[in-house]
């Protein structure tokens, strides 16, 4: 049986640091919400077999939008199942579509930030081909490029970080559906901020796959201009 491939979206959250009045995941930006430009992203790839939107109970945003022919495929699920942070989110929205019978244990589950908007075609498809029988998950990652600096109480430089083997995560994060679900249920979700944290806490240790610059994520306002660079360059 080949493998499948299910991804989850947990976008039940505000984005206070982006400063808008409503959710950051339902601003504007190239002409549709930021939501939507991810989802469709991710339902470009026919390797999906599922895409899934998890959304706070009380969400009264997506019932809104004018939803585009390609939104209403019957590959995208919406769940009003959020919760108080990402990771009860997605474990939610685990639950849910296991309970509904549209994931299986074995598939492999890919958990995208809803504010990363611009992820390139090339990027997601490494993190699919990291899918072998030996891979036990895999996340995008980039290097780290700058250098870093670790600061005092007082807000001055104690001194500079090494570097070397360092990376900075980014998403989609890739593991077995109920293997993931199993680690979310074990360990307080206060502490997890992504989905390959979880998975440590219980000994699993995902693959690192080369990310791209690209898949920034929104999380500023200033952020929107070059966002919206991206998006309109047509070159993702």
């Amino acid at each position: 049986m080949s493998a499948r491939f299910f991804a989850l979206v947990p976008a039940a959250g505000v984005g206070s640091r982006f400063g808008a009045q409503i959710p950051k995941q339902y601003t504007e930006i190239a002409g549709q919400s930021v939501l939507m430009h991810t989802l469709q992203r991710l339902l470009a790839c026919e390797a999906l077999v599922g895409v899934a939107v998890v959304l706070s109970p009380d969400d009264g945003y997506f019932g809104a939008l004018t939803l585009p022919e390609w939104a209403q495929s019957e590959r995208l699920q919406v769940l009003y199942c959020g919760g108080d942070s990402r990771a009860e989110s997605v474990r939610n929205g685990i639950a849910a579509l296991t309970a509904g019978q549209m994931l299986q244990d074995q598939d492999w589950l890919l958990v995208h930030d809803a504010a990363r908007c611009c992820l390139p075609t090339m990027a997601l498809e490494r993190l699919l081909a990291a899918a072998d029988a030996d891979c036990v998950g895999a996340i995008l990652a980039l290097p780290v490029a700058d250098t870093l600096k670790k600061q005092t109480h007082t807000g001055r430089i104690d001194h500079t970080v090494d570097r070397s083997g360092l990376w900075q995560a980014q998403t989609p994060q890739m593991f077995r559906a109920a293997a993931l679900q199993a680690a979310l249920n074990q360990v307080d979700l206060q502490h997890i901020t992504d989905e390959a944290s979880a998975m440590e806490a219980q000994g699993v240790f995902a693959q690192l796959v080369q990310g791209d610059v690209r898949n920034l994520k929104l999380t500023l306002a200033q952020d929107a201009t070059l966002v919206e660079l991206l998006l309109n360059s047509g070159d993702l």
